[in-house]
């Protein structure tokens, strides 16, 4: 409490520190304390590394792209991991965003592809499915060279609403859906997990049918 009546009445001696701390402390998880910081690092660099340093961000919002297969973020029009013939293009992994595909990645138990699909349903958010790459997945899964579509959301009330409704959506097509095995703790989002249980959990992943059933059961 005391650091936060302190933030409060912080007086700067420069405006244009003080614009750059407000908009460092506008980042997630940067305080003003730590916004400070870096402004103060900043400013003891030579110029070509702070030109270097924003030029980098400029260009990184500027150049990135989202792949037009996985919708994962790119530097091309289609991904590294798509690219790639060693992995297995038969097996889909879906997934909310690529902070989800860098855990995964990290266990290095998984060798397919990936499917991004930018959110989870969740109405009190306005998130609907229409929202979300869902479709595209849908058009992937009517292709016969889709073996397998693994669903691993974060195992949260939102995360199984959004794998309930496009296993409904899926039914249909003769592609075999699996999830995640429960080795990640109910409530947890995936790049919270330790890779050793999230590389399990992808190892024993189970067919989303059985735990459908499960849940229907449990009623």
């Amino acid at each position: 409490m005391r650091d936060i009546i302190l933030d409060m009445y912080q007086s700067y001696s420069s405006k244009l520190l003080e614009e750059a701390v407000e908009e460092f402390a506008s980042l997630p998880g940067i305080g003003r304390k730590t916004a400070l910081r870096l402004v103060l690092f900043l400013l003891k660099q030579d110029d070509k590394e702070v030109e270097r340093f924003g030029n980098t961000v400029l260009k990184m919002k500027k150049e990135i792209m989202h792949c037009k297969i996985c919708h994962n973020i790119s530097d091309t029009e289609v991904c590294a991991i798509c690219s790639d013939n060693y992995r297995d293009h038969e097996i889909i992994c879906v997934v909310e965003n690529i902070r989800d595909v860098m855990s995964i990645e990290n266990t290095q138990q998984y060798h397919g592809i990936y499917h991004v699909l930018g959110g989870i349903i969740s109405p009190l958010d306005g998130i609907g499915p229409a929202d979300l790459t869902i479709e595209s997945l849908v058009e992937k899964a009517r292709n016969n060279s889709i073996k397998e579509i693994i669903l691993a959301l974060s195992t949260t009330m939102e995360g199984d609403t959004t794998n309930f409704y496009i296993y409904k959506k899926l039914q249909e097509s003769s592609v075999s859906i699996t999830t995640l095995a429960r080795g990640v703790a109910i409530g947890d989002d995936l790049e919270y997990a330790d890779e050793i249980t999230l590389g399990r959990s992808i190892l024993n992943r189970t067919k989303f049918e059985d735990i459908f059933k499960g849940m229907n059961g449990s009623r």
